[in-house]
């Protein structure tokens, strides 16, 4: 009897193995936008969590007109060191893998576009003031820049990808095309070269191709199970939300503006916290914000310099000259703090123009109103005592008691105060007021 329960407690166990690897779901990570801080941040732990969980595929649906470098290997870094097979899809039809996109690509285990989709344009955006400028019309697109940082980057950045597609036995010299020339290819002209590994219509087309590819990952060959997985799209949490907000250019610019704005007035009226307190945490948000962006530092020094010429047209009227020359260089200083021309990271002039007429009012009107206030006699505290007019309310020879403001205090005086004489506070020893008859009233 004991023999068939054994056989069927195997039978079951066997059963148990023999499931098949398609529970291993597949995460999907969309990217839209150009390639930041965020989105690296984004697509990082997706992959990192997708291989915690041993998810089978991760699928990065990609719509983007390039990035940061830095981000950039990041991504590449991740997709590299990844456990689980990563396939980068353009998508949906009209979408763009340029720049930054298609390294992306070539990384990836598995490259694929939708219809009416493009890559390419990769060769690396100037970072830096008075570089290689656009080549002449009569200058080969291939010839090389003629700045030598221009060069070093173009050159690096073909070693780079032509890494990857050798990689991935992807086209390596249409890939070095596409950062020395800057070509780009449709969907199907990238299949027909063997830039990319398929084109498919939508992300169930996607999978249903991809069903019983081999892909080979660390000297083993894996192969996919798509037809029956879960799909799980993994939308950004609150950290890569607030990062892709405050790692915009011009909400970055309007929070490191604000948080100026607030430590000024707090400075200008100690005591009232919260613009102090708001404006600090403007600044520190805005400041983390522009470390992560390719920012020029003479643009940063010349919009502080603006700033604080504005703010000194209040304490030093010079008839506009400082006013008018802080606007000049807080404007330009604007134009230039994000230094690159990639696509998403300028600062609109849009923008500068109607911050840089509030940041003059606010330093001829406000300032100002806060340097009058300042210089208006005290009126509350130990130092508002100070010239206040009193009575005596007995004979005093040396040492009584005095009404002052409406209450009693201990009154010295060098001369006699009669009954009823006014007087006038000259100095406060703790609580005695040292006092003298009011000259003003014909008392002597």
């Amino acid at each position: 009897m004991a023999h068939p329960l054994r056989i069927l407690l195997l039978l079951a166990i066997l059963a148990l193995l023999a499931v098949p690897a398609h529970a291993a779901g597949v995460r999907v990570l969309a990217v839209q936008g150009a390639i930041g801080p965020a989105s690296a941040d984004y697509l990082l732990r997706g992959l990192d969590k997708a291989n915690e969980d041993g998810a089978q595929l991760v699928v990065i649906e990609m719509d983007t007109p390039g990035g940061l470098d830095t981000s950039m290997r990041d991504i590449i870094k991740a997709i590299l060191a990844s456990k689980v097979p990563v396939a980068t899809y353009v998508a949906p039809q009209g979408a763009r893998a340029a720049s930054a996109g298609t390294y992306i690509l070539y990384a990836s285990h598995i490259a694929a576009m939708a219809p009416a989709t493009n890559l390419g344009a990769a060769t690396p955006v100037e970072l830096a003031p008075g570089g290689d400028k656009p080549a002449a019309p009569d200058k080969p697109a291939a010839s090389p820049p003629a700045d030598p940082k221009m060069r070093k980057a173009v050159h690096d950045a073909a070693a780079y990808i032509r890494g990857l597609a050798e990689l991935r036995g992807r086209n390596a010299e249409w890939a070095e095309r596409a950062v020395r020339e800057a070509v780009s290819l449709s969907a199907s002209e990238a299949l027909e070269l063997k830039v990319i590994d398929l084109v498919a219509a939508d992300l169930g087309d996607l999978l249903k191709q991809l069903d019983g590819r081999a892909i080979k990952m660390d000297g083993q060959t894996i192969t996919l199970d798509t037809t029956q997985a879960a799909i799980e799209r993994v939308q950004p949490d609150w950290r890569s939300r607030l990062l892709a907000v405050i790692g915009d250019p011009g909400i970055a610019y309007i929070l490191m503006l604000l948080g100026i704005y607030g430590l000024i007035y707090e400075f200008s009226n100690p005591g009232m916290l919260f613009p102090g307190v708001v404006g600090g945490i403007c600044l520190l948000l805005g400041l983390f914000a522009l470390q992560l962006m390719p920012i020029s530092y003479a643009g940063l020094a010349l919009l502080l310099l603006g700033f604080v010429m504005m703010i000194a047209e209040a304490f030093i009227p010079s008839f506009g000259a400082l006013g008018l020359g802080g606007i000049i260089a807080f404007v330009i200083g604007s134009v230039m703090l994000i230094d690159t021309d990639l696509p998403g990271y300028g600062i609109p002039l849009a923008l500068v123009v109607p911050v840089a007429v509030a940041s003059a009012l606010f330093s001829f009107f406000v300032a100002g109103l806060a340097i009058k206030a300042r210089a208006r006699p005290v009126v509350t505290g130990a130092a508002e005592l100070i010239g206040a007019a009193g009575e005596a309310l007995e004979d005093i020879e040396h040492e009584g008691w005095a009404h002052v403001h409406g209450e009693q205090w201990r009154v010295r005086s060098k001369v006699p105060l009669k009954r009823g004489t006014p007087f006038r506070v000259r100095a406060r020893h703790d609580l005695i007021l040292e006092v003298e008859p009011d000259k003003e009233n014909g008392h002597v």
